[in-house]
């Protein structure tokens, strides 16, 4: 009878113990977050759009429009000078109606580098690069206007599956030797609202399967 007893305490000392050891990875399985997939769904995307995204359309100077949401870097707004007032002023997306983009001044200019261990000689290598110069008018949705040199970047998604194209609006720009002023493409206005979007689908949908190939408006980052 005590073998009895000593062979009971013993399965219930080792049941217990089992139990305790059985405890923490129950606590770690129900503390571990679920799996989430680090792209999202579509639904995920939609929850997460851009609150300060604007509907607009991108024109460029080949004539490519490019319509969807525009929006700038998170937080940033657009930094102009006031040519008339001789400041900076920082203005933001939705308070912007159109950009337009004037070109001053553009000319093709030789490449020239230094010599091997001449820092102070240069020679002519034989090809050209395109330059360019520009001014921008921002008219603002209360109809005011404000005109200077531009810099900034606008993104432009077309769909929420789609990755948002970069488009530079600078003072100066060039291209790559060998090439001319015409591949040096650059946005020549943007025009931003509902009603905007709407004639950017227009406008794109009757010039199907064109694509802009020269990145001078167009960034690759």
């Amino acid at each position: 009878m005590l073998m009895s007893l000593q062979k009971a305490l013993t399965r219930l000392l080792l049941a217990e113990v089992l139990v305790l050891l059985a405890l923490p990875a129950a606590r770690g399985q129900q503390s571990e977050p679920p799996a989430l997939n680090p792209f999202g769904s579509r639904a995920e995307r939609e929850d997460q759009k851009r609150d300060d995204a604007v509907p607009g359309f991108v024109e460029t100077s080949d004539g490519q429009i490019h319509p969807g949401q525009v929006m700038l870097t998170r937080d940033a707004r657009l930094k102009i000078f006031h040519e008339q007032q001789k400041k900076h002023r920082e203005v933001p997306l939705k308070a912007i109606k159109r950009i337009d983009c004037t070109v001053q001044k553009e000319w093709v200019e030789q490449e020239w580098r230094f010599k091997e261990n001449a820092s102070d000689e240069k020679y002519y290598t034989g090809r050209s690069y395109p330059s360019r110069e520009y001014t921008h008018k921002i008219t603002l949705q209360n109809g005011q206007k404000i005109e200077g040199t531009l810099s900034g970047i606008v993104y432009v998604r077309a769909d929420p599956d789609a990755n948002a194209e970069r488009y530079l609006l600078h003072k100066r720009d060039k291209g790559n030797p060998g090439t001319d002023l015409k591949s040096l493409v650059y946005v020549r206005s943007i025009q931003l609202g509902a009603r905007a979007l709407e004639e950017g689908k227009r406008k794109a949908g009757g010039a199907p399967g064109q694509k802009t190939t020269a990145t001078s408006g167009k960034g690759r980052s």
